[in-house]
């Protein structure tokens, strides 16, 4: 077998470390172990993250590769936290509760759908809808994050909002940012530069300030998406919107 051949098999390693998290995170609620569910979501987003910068930089880079990548995403950030969430809240709204938890599901599918066929067309510079990631950490996050101030969850109501707000968010075309990979521009290096600070404060306080750095990420794209809507006009959200449509159809032919 070729050397190239064998290039795969890294990326792979925290793709199948991203299932074996999200796995772990259902058993662990199940079993009554939020808070442990809730970072082995977190591991699964950092394997995730790694996994994508792995087989840029050993030139693995796939179609199957990212098609497992999403089933990988599906499980961990689709599944497992609605899951979570369910146990955690959700259950206590009787049919109300488990319609919520596949709107959620269901939401996530569609995200990802799309992100695999917008993936065949032109590299995008933003994420079009909330990654499906982003609204997983912000949720495991704000669990770890009332469970370190008070103990136990409290403004449940908050929580369930934030599901309901997150699926909207996943399956609309608000713009939201992605990590460059080059830092050749002023924009790119104020993101890296945002990135880092925020990664050292996490490291600092994990446990309280990574639900106030996810629910930033995600205020901030809504504020950005409100400013061009009523500033720069709708004509701008309309020609995006369009275009965007017109790459998936150009992925759907393809």
């Amino acid at each position: 077998m070729e050397v190239g051949n064998f290039r795969g098999i890294f990326p792979g390693t925290f793709t199948m470390g991203n299932v074996v998290c999200g796995f772990l995170a259902l058993l662990s609620a199940f079993e009554g172990e939020i808070t442990t569910a809730c970072w082995l979501i977190i591991l699964a987003a950092f394997l995730d993250g790694l996994d994508g910068k792995v087989a840029r930089l050993s030139g693995s880079s796939s179609r199957f590769g990212v098609e497992l990548d999403s089933l990988a995403d599906f499980l961990s950030f689709g599944v497992a936290p609605a899951v979570i969430m369910y146990i955690v809240k959700l259950h206590s709204m009787g049919k109300w509760g488990w319609i919520i938890s596949i709107v959620y599901i269901m939401a996530s599918a569609y995200r990802l759908a799309r992100f695999n066929l917008l993936a065949q067309t032109d590299e995008k510079k933003e994420f079009m809808g909330l990654p499906v990631p982003g609204a997983a950490l912000t949720l495991v996050s704000y669990v770890i994050f009332c469970d370190q101030i008070w103990g136990k969850l409290e403004y449940s109501e908050y929580l369930v909002s934030m599901v309901i707000l997150f699926s909207a968010l996943m399956v609309t075309q608000i713009e939201y940012d992605a990590m460059p990979d080059h830092f050749n521009t002023r924009r790119n290096r104020t993101k890296l530069m945002l990135v880092f600070i925020a990664a050292l404060l996490v490291l600092w306080k994990p446990r309280l300030l990574l639900f106030p750095i996810f629910a930033s990420y995600i205020i901030i794209g809504l504020v950005r998406e409100a400013y061009r809507f009523f500033y720069l006009g709708v004509g701008y959200v309309r020609k995006r919107q369009a275009g965007s449509r017109e790459e998936l159809e150009k992925a759907e032919d393809e």
